[in-house]
């Protein structure tokens, strides 16, 4: 067997006390596709950003551990280090630059130059840049993905599935390329994107690149990994090769831990067997998270909890009834129809929503916590505005007097009512998102990815107030999560989303295996094969 291109020895990483990654051993052949699979919080992303050299390993004290990389022991403490190394990355969040072209993007800082008649006299630094010569690698390294889009088209207003296939061409066009990691690659790619991916995935592994695979997908993972590593809580867990492995053991590796759950005796039932929300046939348009077909019931007073892995679909569902993605199908609340693609009657009608992209939807990121809080129920309810000869004037005090209140009983950490929410915690933002939907006072509350990006402390801080607006306040709830502890931790019912439709519903103290055969898809192979 030929020499690892990558050895990970005992790698191990916290970020101020909270342990991340528990001394994590890896190795990876040449040209061998290895897939990295875990839930949300599981360390994945953190391994990645170690391989590559990101500043935020290095900001936050490093990690201890060594990399030994084509042979030898290697100090990668920057991603330029990582490049001139041949370790590519293409990275959850894209880092294009939306006002150039893609052949533009793809050279940036390679860019290939030629002489001209003034660089003939002054010098190398007056060449002029060989365009054509750009376009053909450019042109090559889209085709290698088998996508069909101009090279020169501008990356801004180009689908996101396109984004992401040109964050990859720009790795794969790379010369000095060994290995390639990719993190979570397909989450915003349609299907038949996907499939472009995974065979362009194993066309690089043929010519000898190496392939480190982040997903939640695990078909995927069966489909193009020759070996896979699963990782729960910092830890591997587990460690199969593609012949031995099943998507059920996958799945259950990645659920299968103790769960910190609320006790029971705090959790009073307020639930009725009175549906509050019908769904049926539910479609949504969401990139990456498309709802195919769901039919959904939701109870008064219950939390209801929507799990599954990523990109099949849990995310659409808020989303589409909320109005953020076209959708169709019908959504029954409190009795009457809600119209569809139209977020002012949901909201209008006692629905809320806090967002899983809190930074990019959720809030006002430079405007004040107390106008974070009052913006919704001023454009949707009238809340705050007083009408003077016809003429709305916002009632500014009302509106520092209920932010003070909400701070005060939310918990929210700051200087004060005027403080920009930017400058606020993951863990505060998010309480911020939740106190402006229930300055709403509604009905129903969907909270998508409550407690993503935010420190263990905050999680439960988050999780703690939900369940007191559920239990004091009789607040029917809808968490959408990655993370399966979150949901049993508080929820009444989970239901389970796989390839866009309802998989399953189960009781949050089922079996692990439960879960995971129902996240991998397995209780409808089950049902098939009874039938």
């Amino acid at each position: 067997m030929s020499k690892p291109i990558l050895q990970l020895i005992d790698i191990s990483k916290d970020y101020y006390g909270n342990q991340v990654l528990k001394k994590v051993n890896l190795t990876v052949q040449p040209g061998e596709v290895h897939a990295i699979v875990g839930e949300n919080g599981a360390g994945k992303s953190t391994l990645m950003n170690i391989i590559f050299g990101m500043p935020v390993i290095h900001n936050t004290g490093g990690f201890s551990g060594q990399i030994i990389f084509d042979g030898e022991p290697v100090n990668i403490d920057s991603p330029k280090v990582a490049m001139e190394k041949g370790i590519g990355m293409v990275h959850q969040e894209f880092m294009l630059l939306p006002g150039f072209t893609i052949t533009e993007n793809l050279k940036l800082n390679r860019e290939i130059t030629k002489h001209n008649l003034i660089s003939k006299f002054l010098g190398d630094k007056m060449k002029s840049l060989d365009m054509e010569s750009m376009r053909k690698d450019a042109r090559k390294a889209l085709d290698t993905l088998g996508v069909d889009i101009d090279e020169m088209l501008p990356v801004e207003g180009l689908p996101v599935g396109h984004k992401q296939f040109v964050e990859i061409a720009r790795e794969i066009d790379k010369t000095n390329m060994k290995l390639l990691v990719f993190d979570e690659p397909t989450a915003v790619l349609t299907e038949i994107e996907a499939d472009l991916f995974l065979k362009a995935v194993k066309k690089l592994s043929n010519e000898g690149i190496a392939i480190l695979f982040i997903t939640h997908r695990l078909n995927e993972v069966m489909q193009v990994a020759d070996n896979i590593t699963v990782i729960r809580d910092g830890e591997v867990v587990g460690r199969l090769s593609r012949e031995e492995a099943t998507v059920e053991d996958m799945a259950r590796l990645m659920v299968g831990r103790k769960i910190d759950r609320v006790e029971k005796s705090k959790k009073v039932n307020n639930g009725s067997q009175e549906n509050i929300l019908e769904i049926r046939n539910l479609k949504v348009d969401m990139p990456g998270e498309v709802v195919k077909n769901v039919n959904l019931d939701v109870k008064k007073g219950e939390i209801l909890g929507i799990g599954g892995l990523a990109g099949h679909g849990k995310i659409g569902i808020a989303n589409g009834i909320m109005g953020l993605y076209p959708a169709s199908g019908q959504v029954v609340f409190k009795g009457s129809k809600i119209k569809l693609n139209n977020p002012n009657d949901a909201l209008s009608r006692g629905m809320a929503f806090v967002s899983e992209d809190r930074r990019g939807v959720g809030l006002l990121l430079d405007e004040s916590i107390e106008k974070n809080i009052a913006i919704t129920a001023i454009q949707v309810q009238g809340k705050f505005l007083t009408k003077i000869l016809g003429i709305n004037f916002v009632l500014n005090t009302k509106i520092r007097e209920h932010a003070n209140k909400t701070i005060k009983e939310l918990d929210i950490r700051c200087t004060g009512p005027e403080q920009p929410v930017r400058r606020l915690s993951g863990g505060n933002q998010q309480k911020v998102c939740i106190a402006r939907a229930i300055t709403l006072e509604p009905d129903l509350l969907f909270v998508s990815e409550p407690t993503r990006g935010i420190d263990v402390g905050a999680k439960k801080i988050v999780l703690d107030l939900l369940l007191k607006l559920n239990q004091e306040m009789g607040m029917t709830i809808v968490i959408t999560s990655s993370e399966l502890a979150e949901l049993r931790s508080i929820c009444d019912r989970i239901a389970i989303i796989y390839d866009g439709k309802l998989e399953g519903i189960l009781p949050p103290d089922a079996d692990d295996t439960d879960f995971g055969l129902m996240m991998a898809g397995g209780y409808s192979d089950m049902a098939k094969e009874v039938s």
